[in-house]
């Protein structure tokens, strides 16, 4: 009898491996979300050539902000604390008092944040959330007082327009100073 010289072979074609493989990477770059920071939601005024027509302010309707190199907090003038800053901004802002050195009307309040830039960006942000957190405390009083409800996404555009039109939310920034120049 002859014997069958014919083995069965223990290797596995593998000739199509890179290709499942370099297509199973395709799959799953396209398939993944990558979560992105959302950062501060800023609506930034169309570039214009047109040199800005200079508006004469009553100092009493500016609330001047300044942070320095240092991370400390000028408040018009006055050395403030961070956790003091949204009860000051809410109190110029509404002017419930109707106190001469603060804003004649809510409609007509500025705010004014200018930084060094040595100034760390987390003050930055806690800064601008505190001012944002004052804005939105007067809106909720306004929304109760016109709606008996809070200010919300999920108002009506009408009723946000209104409550809005009362306490506009206006902040101006200020191009920041060099290193260490305003201490």
């Amino acid at each position: 009898m002859a014997k069958n010289t014919r083995r069965m072979s223990n290797e596995i074609n593998a000739s199509s491996m890179a290709d499942i493989a370099f297509l199973l990477l395709i799959f799953f770059l396209v398939t993944t979300t990558i979560a992105q920071d959302k950062g501060i939601q800023v609506l930034l005024p169309p570039w214009s050539e047109v040199e800005p027509d200079p508006t004469k302010l009553k100092s009493r309707n500016v609330f001047a902000v300044l942070v320095n190199a240092d991370d400390q907090l000028l408040v018009r003038g006055e050395l403030t604390d961070i956790s003091a800053l949204r009860e000051r901004a809410k109190e110029f802002i509404s002017n419930p008092t109707r106190r001469e050195d603060l804003a004649e009307d809510p409609s007509k309040a500025i705010i004014s944040l200018k930084n060094d830039r040595g100034t760390k960006y987390d003050t930055y942000v806690q800064v601008y959330n505190e001012l944002k957190a004052a804005y939105e405390e007067l809106w909720d009083e306004v929304s109760y007082r016109l709606y008996g409800r809070e200010y919300d996404e999920d108002m009506p555009q009408a009723m946000k327009l209104a409550v809005r039109q009362e306490v506009p939310f206006v902040l101006s920034e200020a191009e920041p100073t060099n290193f260490g120049e305003e201490q």
